[in-house]
């Protein structure tokens, strides 16, 4: 498997678990598609933690558009935004990839990125950052910033 699908109909994704990359039909989406390797499942719905070798493993290989908060334990706002970022990823499990850059366990992706300051959120499709917002959002604010960028919430 090279890099995202070509075939609109699959949909390939990293596993949060072990890593490896597995491919499935995207109208498997609500049947909780599970990991081939570790059979955990593939779309959790919570945010995955981030270094640099999973960061580019999920540019790279997988199809979800990705929402990424850059954050530090020290940051007050930071831990504020944390439930935010939860709740976003439990919402939007089926459709957006969500990860969490401690940019001081990491702080050559916060270089890399430009990060000044924090929380910082960024969004990634097909491996490029489209749109960047920093600051902690209430999830409302958050949603309709996603949706903005072509990223809807999962129905029901």
């Amino acid at each position: 498997m090279g890099g995202p699908s070509a075939d609109p109909d699959k949909l390939q994704v990293v596993c949060p678990s072990c890593g490896q990359r597995a491919r499935f039909a995207r109208t498997r989406l609500q049947d909780e598609p599970r990991c081939p390797t570790c059979k955990h499942p593939l779309l959790p719905g919570v945010p995955v933690a981030l270094d640099p070798t999973t960061f580019d493993r999920y540019l790279r290989f997988d199809d979800l558009p990705m929402l990424v908060d850059f954050w530090a334990p020290w940051c007050g706002p930071c831990q504020s935004f944390a439930p935010v970022v939860g709740d976003i990823a439990s919402a939007f499990k089926r459709s957006l990839r969500v990860g969490k850059v401690d940019t001081d366990a990491s702080p050559a992706l916060g270089s890399r990125f430009g990060i000044r300051s924090i929380p910082t959120i960024a969004l990634f499709k097909a491996g490029a950052e489209i749109a960047r917002q920093s600051g902690a959002l209430p999830k409302s604010a958050l949603s309709a910033w996603l949706a903005n960028h072509g990223i809807v919430h999962d129905a029901a």
